[in-house]
């Protein structure tokens, strides 16, 4: 009988390894450039067999001929941050980096995660969660403005903030351009904050730990796509300027969140600070790997190079 059990043995120099990256998401240009820089450290890191690869629908047939022992995930929305190609590579019996099956599933839908944190009573911003069909009577349950938000997007695609009801229709059409199920969130006046979430081996088990927390000012209204991904549109606080008390709250529950969802390997757990209370907004199972993403900024503040933490990624397929 084959044996099914996972490939474990030790990652070397000359392990044949995929990057993944591109898809078939709203976020492959962002996921290509995230790849590329994946792509260029592990050559650096002195890995001799890496191949990189623009993820199509034939991604299986390509990872089988080409004998792929070890997946590196830059794939970003639909497809890569959802369970699907995780459910791929575990159908394959490819160790892969990141989060697994379920945890991508659960937090690729803003609605779903919601649902899990609330279990955990992490503080959540008051949001509903509406259909084309509904949003116009459930409306009433918040206050304005809002932020509408694609259940199953990233990147900020198919978000709006919307001032007054005349302007939902609109917002709503960009939305359900998306995604069937949407998310409306009260806008609350605050710092923005993110904080990745690492697991790697030390003394021979798996240590989880939280980064830097990364605050930010935008040039934009809000942290939109633009200013995600544009040069000199974000002003960019890290450490951010919380006292001790809060930063360790955040950092604490960054670290539940990514528990509760049952994450591995690597996550970037978003919030809005307002009043000292940390509002989780959603978690990233995936996080950039851009010059302008929040990890590799965030890792490099301690002391962790770009190269380093491509490393250590790498090492949660063995995990």
């Amino acid at each position: 009988m084959e044996n099914l059990e996972k490939n474990i043995k030790e990652i070397n120099k000359n392990s044949k390894i995929a990057v993944l990256c591109g898809g078939l998401s709203n976020e492959k240009e962002v996921s290509l450039r995230s790849g590329k820089n994946v792509f260029k450290a592990l050559i650096e890191l002195g890995y001799k067999d890496v191949s990189f690869i623009n993820v199509e629908r034939d991604i299986a047939s390509i990872l089988k001929e080409n004998k792929i022992e070890y997946a590196f995930n830059v794939l970003h929305g639909r497809y890569g941050e959802d369970g699907c190609i995780q459910g791929v590579l575990e159908f394959l019996n490819i160790p892969y980096t990141g989060c697994k099956v379920k945890s991508s599933a659960v937090c690729m839908d803003k609605i779903t995660t919601k649902k899990v944190l609330n279990g955990e009573n992490i503080p959540l911003i008051k949001s509903i969660n509406v259909t084309k069909d509904n949003y116009k009577e459930k409306i009433s349950e918040l206050d304005f403005p809002v932020i509408i938000k694609p259940s199953n997007e990233g990147s900020s695609i198919g978000m709006t903030k919307v001032n007054s009801i005349d302007k939902l229709d609109d917002a709503m059409s960009e939305a359900l351009k998306c995604d069937n199920e949407i998310l409306i969130e009260e806008y609350l006046e605050g710092m923005s904050a993110t904080v990745g979430v690492l697991e790697r081996k030390k003394d021979g088990k798996t240590e989880t730990f939280a980064t830097p927390i990364l605050a930010f000012k935008t040039k934009t209204e809000w942290y939109d796509y633009e200013a995600k991904y544009t040069k000199g549109l974000t002003e960019f606080l890290l450490p951010a300027p919380f006292d001790e008390k809060l930063t360790k709250e955040i950092k604490e529950i960054a670290i539940k969140s990514f528990k509760a969802c049952s994450c591995s390997g690597l996550a970037r757990v978003d919030f809005l600070v307002q009043n000292n209370i940390p509002y989780v907004l959603e978690i990233n199972t995936n996080p950039g790997m851009t010059d302008t993403s929040d990890l590799p900024a965030q890792a490099e503040n301690m002391g962790i190079s770009y190269n380093e933490l491509v490393e250590i990624i790498l090492q949660t397929a063995a995990l």
